[in-house]
């Protein structure tokens, strides 16, 4: 795989077959999608290729959008780095791009990137204002000389394997479901801050994290067993996130995790989380007492959900 930012950079490619959009996740479905370009390619003698964008194209033409993503540009990469395709072109998007049509965006690709086959996911629509669809595509590319096909979507369980879907279970925690759509355990990464240390008090010091990517979107508010990567050694974990409610936090939210059987300083050290199981949603108990009891209680089910000894 080679990741191309340049367009310049492209002069001496061959011709390819190629698919574009966000690809935020890297998920299971857009790896369905992907191989079925790299068989068309094959098929065809040409270079398979990805197009796709650093930025999120509605926070170019909306300043306030907010993503809720579940890749950041560095994790997408690394994650495309990981497939079959040949090229991954990195096209930045900009108003004056976000305002052709579709015929003349299909002519950037065949002029910048030597497209000869573009292959469309099921859903994806381009060009100013998404009006147009498959059909339009296809009489473009006849227009252009450009084979246009239409990808079949990954289906399971009725449900078509989609960003947004993986988006609506890690909102309601459902984190088995997530993983299971994107094929990978969804994870949080940064830098370890200073908390309230009140975990400490109870006998449950937690290590508070800090996100490296605002954008990236928080799993539900709730107690999960985790995983937890610290300098490349991996931890069980209990994580919360949340409001800390019986400890009046207010409104910051909190993403604190108990590092089991773990007692080293890791203060402003990096850490990724990877969500294995949701356990319960947060609640707010009558005193601090009570609090400890039920957090020994998900601790011990934690230890069973990743196979660990009880004690």
């Amino acid at each position: 795989m080679r990741i191309i930012t340049d367009t310049d950079r492209t002069e001496n490619l061959g011709p390819c077959a190629a698919t574009i959009g966000c690809f935020d996740g890297v998920h299971r479905g857009h790896r369905y999608l992907i191989n079925q370009v790299c068989k068309v390619a094959a098929e065809r003698g040409l270079h398979s290729a990805i197009v796709t964008f650093p930025v999120h194209p509605r926070q170019v033409m909306q300043t306030d959008y907010q993503p809720q993503l579940l890749s950041c540009l560095h994790q997408k990469t690394d994650l495309i780095s990981q497939l079959d395709a040949d090229y991954c072109f990195m096209l930045p998007f900009t108003r004056e791009l976000s305002q052709l049509s579709a015929r003349e965006f299909m002519q950037v690709l065949q002029k910048h990137y030597h497209i000869q086959v573009l292959v469309i996911g099921y859903d994806h629509r381009f060009g100013h204002n998404r009006t147009e669809g498959f059909e339009d595509y296809c009489r473009y590319g006849q227009e252009l000389g450009m084979e246009v096909i239409r990808a079949k979507a990954l289906v399971e369980d009725g449900v078509s394997i989609s960003s947004s879907h993986i988006r609506s279970l890690l909102k309601q925690g459902a984190v088995h479901e997530a993983n299971r759509c994107l094929g990978y355990e969804y994870y949080l990464d940064g830098t370890v801050t200073d908390g309230y240390k009140v975990g400490r008090k109870l006998g449950f010091p937690t290590a508070n994290l800090l996100p490296a990517c605002p954008e990236k979107l928080i799993p539900a508010e709730g107690v999960y067993a985790v995983y937890t990567y610290v300098q490349g050694i991996r931890y069980a974990g209990m994580l919360n996130i949340g409001h800390r409610p019986t400890v009046n936090n207010g409104s910051d939210l909190s993403i604190e995790v108990n590092i089991l059987d773990f007692s080293e300083n890791i203060y402003r050290k990096q850490m990724r989380i990877e969500f294995i199981a949701f356990i319960r949603s947060e609640q707010r108990f009558d005193s601090l007492e009570q609090l400890t009891v039920q957090l020994k209680a998900d601790r011990e089910q934690v230890r069973k959900l990743l196979q660990m000894p009880v004690r």
